[in-house]
């Protein structure tokens, strides 16, 4: 069998290709403190994450959610355990490696968007294609800005643009260099209901039109079973880990 030759391959094909293990976490740990002030934000986190896959994990606050979001876009470091994306061990990787790695297998997407407030909608979307010092793929571009439905506001500062139209920026940003993998912190913890509704139904459509892995940190349930697969995590430990919706057919 294929998988004996290939094991990142997870499940056997649909439509002539192959669902892949895009993102693989063993026995995370993350501790804070020592002796009487020890914290353990993450203790033995383990599972995996197919190509394609839009994941919700939840949470209460303090939970060790966002710890493990940080980690897996090697914005912090665990105190052990490792982190595959694509087969290769993250940590395994020297500083300058996890520099490149960040700027282009990951997209984050914030609550607060963060966007740069002198730079319009196109050159917050193309910032971090820019600063990698490549060539901005203008097909790519105009996919994002149709996507994003930001046509007519391409030259728009941030101060110009609403909370919803904001968040699209910022998820364009996260889009433009096509990463391994999305990651949203709590995506629409910021808006209203209706451009909550609207930001996920980007999201997915996101998910869907480009085969965007996507995980995504929330506190609210009813986001999360937008979701195709929901894990919990109490005390930095997984409690549930469920698929969501009826499982694809291969």
């Amino acid at each position: 069998m294929i998988e004996a030759f290939c094991p990142q391959y997870s499940k056997v094909l649909r439509n002539g290709g192959f669902y892949m293990e895009i993102l693989r976490v063993e026995n995370l740990k993350k501790v804070y403190g020592s002796g009487e002030n020890e914290v353990r934000a993450l203790d033995g986190v383990s599972f995996s994450v197919e190509q394609g896959e839009f994941l919700a994990i939840i949470g209460p606050s303090g939970s060790g959610k966002s710890t493990l979001l940080h980690i897996l876009g090697a914005v912090d470091i665990p105190t052990s355990g490792k982190v595959f994306m694509d087969s290769k061990e993250v940590f395994a990787q020297n500083e300058e490696e996890l520099a490149i790695f960040r700027r282009r297998q990951v997209g984050l997407i914030y609550q607060f968007y963060n966007l740069i407030p002198v730079l319009d909608v196109q050159e917050n979307i193309t910032l971090p294609v820019l600063m990698d010092g490549r060539k901005v793929n203008n097909k790519r571009l105009r996919e994002m800005i149709h996507l994003l439905r930001l046509e007519g506001r391409e030259n728009h500062l941030p101060n110009q643009l609403s909370g919803g139209q904001q968040q699209r920026v910022s998820i364009g940003r996260a889009l433009m260099n096509a990463p391994a993998i999305v990651l949203a912190d709590e995506p629409t913890g910021n808006l209203d209901s209706k451009n909550s509704q609207e930001i996920m139904a980007l999201l997915k459509e996101s998910n869907k039109k480009f085969n965007q892995t996507l995980i995504m940190i929330t506190h609210d349930e009813n986001i999360a079973l937008q979701a195709d697969r929901i894990i919990a995590i109490e005390d930095g430990k997984i409690t549930r880990d469920e698929v969501n919706k009826v499982e694809k057919s291969f």
